[in-house]
């Protein structure tokens, strides 16, 4: 009989360590797979809702041409490929700080794994996505490359951070620099577990116009209720 619980990789990191475990769902038996940060949940493939739609509702508003996006936080790998299931992507890249949760992809250790292998479009960038945001971008060979759709799924919220060191990310200053990566038209999308906060919605409206925040519902199945993530929605004029 499989264990219940079964830790795949535990990893050291300067944020603390890393691991990715699976379980077994008890009401149904399938595989359930979470990833915590030290004693912290980050995200579990229960919840999933939300990382899609951070992705699609980007999709949805973005201009109808071939589109190269960056995604910010790659995780279980969910809003990468909502991404890559769009046919109009003609490149992904994915940044991400912590290099085992790109190897667990490339080693297929989650349910959904992207890499180069699995799709040519996409790929997987080892780094820090708000340092890269707020210097050199996120193609080495082109810092002043800009993108039709950037989607971030990292922080708990703008206020909740992983590390204080993002803080900058969502102040006028850093909406302007994440403004001047996107081309004319081209869309923001920001997951945060926290309600819609309204002095985050001014802040990216120093930069960007037409700035929403959509509440997604979703069903909480172990607590037996909905429950809700917002998704930050903000565009860069057309020229």
């Amino acid at each position: 009989m499989a264990a219940r619980f079964e830790v795949l990789d535990l990893v050291p990191t300067p944020m603390g360590d890393i691991s990715l475990w699976r379980r077994i769902n008890p009401s149904g038996g399938d595989d359930i797979y979470e990833v915590k940060l030290g004693d912290e949940y980050l995200m579990s493939s229960v919840f999933t809702v939300a990382e899609v739609e951070v992705a699609r509702l980007a999709l949805a508003a973005a201009p109808d041409r071939p589109l190269d996006v960056v995604v910010g936080g790659l995780g279980l790998g969910y809003t990468a490929q909502t991404v890559l299931d769009d046919p109009r992507v003609a490149s992904l890249v994915v940044v991400d700080a912590l290099a085992p949760v790109i190897d667990w992809h490339q080693r297929g250790l989650v349910p959904v794994s992207v890499s180069a292998a699995s799709d040519p479009r996409c790929t997987l960038l080892h780094g820090d996505f708000f340092a890269l945001t707020a210097s050199g971008g996120y193609s080495a060979g082109d810092p002043v490359r800009r993108y039709d759709a950037i989607v971030v799924d990292i922080d708990h919220s703008p206020r909740h951070l992983l590390h204080p060191s993002h803080a900058p990310f969502y102040t006028a200053d850093g909406v302007r620099v994440l403004a001047s990566r996107l081309r004319p038209g081209g869309v923001f999308t920001l997951w945060s577990n926290d309600p819609p906060d309204d002095d985050y919605l001014a802040v990216l409206r120093t930069a960007f116009v037409d700035v929403r925040c959509d509440v997604v519902e979703f069903p909480n199945p172990l607590q037996e209720r909905a429950a809700t993530n917002s998704v930050y929605v903000a565009f860069v004029p057309s020229a």
